[in-house]
């Protein structure tokens, strides 16, 4: 569903040439729904099966058998009319801060119980400013067409696009994905990282990208990109590199790709490699797919350390100052050092997915069902199994409506939660506890 239009651009690259024309559509989806999570409120959520968007897309021929296209799609939350949502949960993410609390301990013992209490308030202080770094995740920095921002040609010979678009692995994640990329039940709801929503589990888009894209008429087809410095989804990537070969025909649509990025520093940051797709035969619709992810150095470090340096620090040098200068920076310097041990070993992520699902058609409606497993190859070893059934319903050609229930089991420090198309689910209240969502909502695509 989210790359109907670029599967539309593949399939013109072998069309027979028309008369010189051009066009441009103006299109959006609006989603929005009622979602209640484990241990929150009822609360209305956009964009619960599809992130609720406005777009504008055009096309000219210019002869000779290519076209000229872009694709602007802005985010819109229908709920508050934002463009920047934010975790569903309100509950913190305790992993990023795994072993600070014994660290500090250590580093502020001579204090007695004031080293006890500063190092119990910078603790929280960190857990809160982390889950602030966390909910932004999904368009930081407020950009207008976070979704899609690109221009291309069309040849007889493929594709050639620029900009900001969707990457070769995350293409073939989507198209393995039961719950489309969309509800409480998407696959992607327990592949953020480990423990939870700590990093991203795939790089969707990539920004200052080109791209190469083809298809063949037998329904094989690929897809190259390459990113320049500050690409990749959330644009810090020193350089970013996809890939993807593909088969949609015959009831197939499958995919194997692999993406990889690198850091500010130049070091090898998200590496993933999916294989799945679907395969459709009479009212049934059969998924699975595999998705292997890992990250020695997230990119999301540098912000980390940027939030500590610019609001924590201050705060500790003003409550140790009493101790004198010399005893406040050599304390401050220890705590620096256990907040920088601690966040580069619980950023990285090391993980391999798995998700087997069906459609079944029934009259206007389908029924969704799916199972997928989080194997967490950290010592944290905090796997989460997800288990979600749906049914959506056709009102119109455009309208839909829908309702899925979902439930994670979360193991030893997993807090994973279930969320939506357009914003991560976030964190349970306590690590291993299991959660739960229930969605109902309408969508409508114009």
């Amino acid at each position: 569903m989210k790359t109907k239009f670029l599967a539309a651009v593949i399939a013109t690259c072998f069309a027979a040439p028309v008369m010189a024309q051009s066009s441009v559509t103006i299109y959006g989806i609006a989603d929005a729904g009622l979602m209640k999570q484990s241990g929150q409120t009822l609360r209305v959520v956009s964009g619960i099966a599809d992130g609720s968007r406005l777009g504008f897309k055009g096309t000219e021929d210019i002869g000779g058998g290519m076209k000229a296209i872009f694709n602007l799609e802005a985010r819109v939350e229908l709920d508050n009319g934002t463009q920047k949502p934010t975790l569903l949960s309100d509950e913190q993410g305790l992993y990023l801060s795994k072993g600070m609390s014994a660290g500090f301990n250590s580093v502020l013992a001579p204090l007695g119980a004031t080293g006890a209490a500063l190092s119990a308030g910078v603790l929280q202080s960190i857990r809160s400013g982390l889950q602030v770094k966390g909910s932004a995740a999904v368009n930081p920095d407020g950009a207008l067409f976070d979704r899609t921002s690109m221009v291309g040609l069309i040849t007889p010979g493929g594709a050639i696009l620029l900009g900001r678009m969707y990457t070769p692995g995350y293409e073939v994640f989507a198209a393995s994905d039961v719950f489309e990329s969309g509800t409480a039940g998407t696959w992607g709801g327990i592949t953020g990282g480990t423990a939870g929503f700590t990093n991203l589990g795939a790089d969707i888009r990539s920004s200052k990208s080109i791209q190469y894209r083809v298809a063949t008429p037998a329904g094989f087809g690929g897809s190259l990109m390459y990113g320049a410095k500050g690409s990749g989804y959330l644009n810090r990537y020193n350089k970013f590199y996809g890939i993807a070969a593909t088969y949609k025909a015959n009831g197939f649509d499958i995919g194997v790709a692999h993406n990889r990025g690198y850091d500010q520093s130049d070091n090898v940051s998200l590496i993933t490699s999916t294989i799945g797709g679907s395969y459709t035969t009479g009212d049934f619709k059969f998924f699975a797919g595999y998705h292997d992810q890992r990250n020695r150095h997230s990119v999301l470090l540098a912000d980390y350390t940027a939030a500590y340096t610019n609001s924590i620090a201050p705060v500790i040098a003003a409550q140790l100052a009493p101790a004198g200068a010399a005893t406040a920076a050599a304390l401050g310097a220890g705590m620096r050092t256990v907040f920088l041990n601690n966040i580069a070993a619980n950023s990285q992520a090391d993980a391999a997915s798995t998700q087997v699902g069906l459609h079944y058609r029934m009259g206007a409606g389908r029924l969704m069902a799916s199972i997928a497993h989080q194997n967490d190859r950290t010592s944290s070893d905090s796997d989460a199994n997800l288990f979600a059934i749906g049914y959506d319903y056709n009102l119109s050609k455009r309208t839909d409506i829908y309702t899925v229930a979902a439930q994670i089991n979360n193991k030893n420090e997993g807090q994973y939660i279930p969320g939506a198309a357009g914003s991560p689910g976030g964190f349970t209240k306590t690590p291993g506890e299991k959660s739960r969502a229930f969605q109902v909502g309408i969508r409508h695509r114009f």
